[in-house]
């Protein structure tokens, strides 16, 4: 009696594991659709690090992590008193060149007006001595003096260059250092939200020391790894879908914007161990801004899903995220 009910446990075990294998080679082949293949991953923003330009101490900082900031919003200012003093000093330097510009004109005018009057001396020198009426050497003693005043004249004319250019050179450090003043306030270079604060006021940071780490809502991707075979057959530019683990709303337009043309281990997150083993080319599916907006940024880093791609133009998308696996036309 007991044999009898061993052997039927037994035959009802092998029924039950012919249908278990049966059930999922059905399901396997009902996922397969030739020329769509799929990969999971995660959901990635741009990250924007806010830094420091100039070396030193913050003074303060306006946002807190996850604060939604506008483009050009101010984050922080660092401490300015040593950047005006140098603007100050510039201006002043700036205000001396200008001065000396103006002595050096007062001179070029003055040597000018001399050299025409040693001219008009020399001239009627001249004329004196084809009429006999002043000797050579009052002509040679005029033809000296305008000879110097020219020289002084362009002298003069030179000085007046110099300072010109001094000038120049003095409202160029007035400009660096006023930007200098301006680039002690940081503010955001685009519209996105703060992922987390790296320092604390009263921090002193070198050159390009960090603030914030920013994040780029507007522009979602997720990365996924397929093998060679596939990889090969992608475009940048070919439509994608990528259906979410935790939305209900179906799968998402996007289109492949990288592919890695160098292949590498599949990550660690990956969850099939086979598929870690694996040698693979990185592709990168952003989501696409019309998408994106009837979600109504919904989309947040991190989350998981699964990245739809084709070979095929004909093969068809998934239709829900029910059904991811399941393709319909």
């Amino acid at each position: 009696m007991a044999r009898r009910i061993l052997i039927a446990a037994g035959v009802a075990g092998l029924v039950i594991v012919a249908g278990a294998i049966g059930w999922l080679w059905v399901a396997h082949a009902d996922r397969s659709v030739p020329g769509l293949y799929h990969s999971n991953g995660r959901l990635e923003l741009t990250r924007i690090d806010v830094a420091v330009k100039y070396p030193g101490r913050v003074g303060a900082l306006d946002a807190q992590e996850g604060d939604m900031v506008a483009r050009g919003q101010v984050l922080a200012r660092e401490d300015d008193d040593e950047a005006r003093a140098q603007l100050a000093a510039a201006m002043a330097r700036q205000g001396q060149a200008e001065a000396a510009t103006g002595r050096a004109q007062a001179e070029l005018a003055a040597r000018t007006q001399a050299a025409l009057l040693a001219g008009d001396e020399l001239a009627h020198a001249r004329t004196m001595r084809r009429e006999m009426l002043v000797s050579d050497m009052e002509v040679t003693q005029r033809q000296t003096a305008f000879d110097v005043a020219e020289r002084a004249r362009d002298g003069a004319a030179q000085a007046v260059q110099e300072a010109g250019r001094a000038v120049d050179a003095a409202a160029a450090m007035v400009t660096q250092a006023r930007v200098v003043v301006e680039d002690m306030v940081i503010h955001t270079p685009v519209a996105g939200r703060i992922e987390y604060r790296v320092v604390e006021a009263g921090s002193v940071l070198p050159a390009g020391g960090r603030l914030y780490s920013l994040l780029d809502p507007v522009d979602p991707y997720l990365t996924v790894f397929f093998p060679a075979r596939v990889a090969r057959q992608l475009r940048v530019g070919d439509e994608a879908r990528i259906v979410f683990d935790d939305l209900e709303t179906g799968p998402v337009a996007a289109r492949i914007s990288y592919v890695s043309p160098e292949a590498q281990f599949t990550p660690k997150y990956v969850e099939t161990a086979t598929e870690r083993e694996q040698l693979v080319y990185r592709v990168r599916l952003r989501v696409e801004r019309a998408a994106q907006k009837a979600l109504g940024g919904v989309l947040k880093a991190g989350m998981t899903g699964e990245g739809y791609v084709r070979t095929e133009a004909t093969a068809p998308w998934p239709a829900s995220p029910a059904g991811a696996h399941r393709a319909v036309p």
